[in-house]
């Protein structure tokens, strides 16, 4: 429970109107909204409020509609051509269950300079987007991609710099259960946007081990 919660102050903006892909209890539950106590610049559109801890809480409304829209777009895609990349250690197993479910190409822990630049290399890749966990660990994979003109979707906390970024999906993007969740409802779009309407996977089998 955070600060404000015990106090009955709401950290969802309520619209009766909007659908949820979970019930916001979840979203919560999983501290998705606990961002740094940074915020840049480009972040600042996503930030909800600043709790007196002076960690700054993302926009849970926000986070749910660009997961949708992250869905529709990566769905466009063969799967084949998607690259997911996490050198952050609770977002490798996610990145991992994304590729295996979705049917994309992971490289977690470290990327090996050229990846996406370099033919020579054996690691050399040719993605048609690419995925990173936090744009700041991944920067490697930013910067090669939008050399070659490779759209970058990312997970983007509130401390994160996000000018070569397409696609923003804004998260806790440090958390294990955060990126379990994020990356459980980010398959679970892709894949309902190319048809697929079974679903059998649980958050728990995106958790990376403690």
């Amino acid at each position: 429970m955070i600060k404000g919660e015990e106090k009955g102050e709401s950290m969802v903006r309520e619209d009766a109107a909007y659908e949820y892909l979970i019930p916001t209890d979840e979203y919560l539950a999983a501290g998705v909204h606990i961002g740094t106590q940074i915020k840049s610049g480009d972040m600042r559109k996503f930030i909800y409020k600043v709790r007196p801890d002076g960690l700054y809480v993302l926009d849970i409304r926000q986070l749910d509609e660009r997961l949708k829209a992250a869905g529709k777009f990566l769905a466009k895609f063969k799967p084949e051509r998607i690259l997911v990349v996490s050198a952050r250690q609770y977002g490798q197993k996610p990145a991992r269950m994304f590729a295996k479910i979705v049917g994309a190409e992971a490289i977690t822990g470290r990327f090996v300079p050229g990846t996406l630049t370099n033919p020579v290399l054996s690691e050399y890749r040719e993605p048609d987007v690419v995925v990173v966990t936090d744009p700041a660990i991944d920067t490697q994979a930013v910067k090669e991609a939008t050399d070659v003109g490779i759209p970058v979707v990312a997970l983007c906390d509130s401390n994160n710099q996000a000018e070569n970024v397409d696609l923003v999906i804004p998260t806790n993007n440090k958390g294990r259960k955060a990126l379990a969740l994020v990356y459980w409802l980010l398959t679970r779009e892709v894949l309902k946007n190319q048809g697929v309407r079974e679903f059998p996977y649980k958050v728990e089998d995106f958790e990376a081990e403690l």
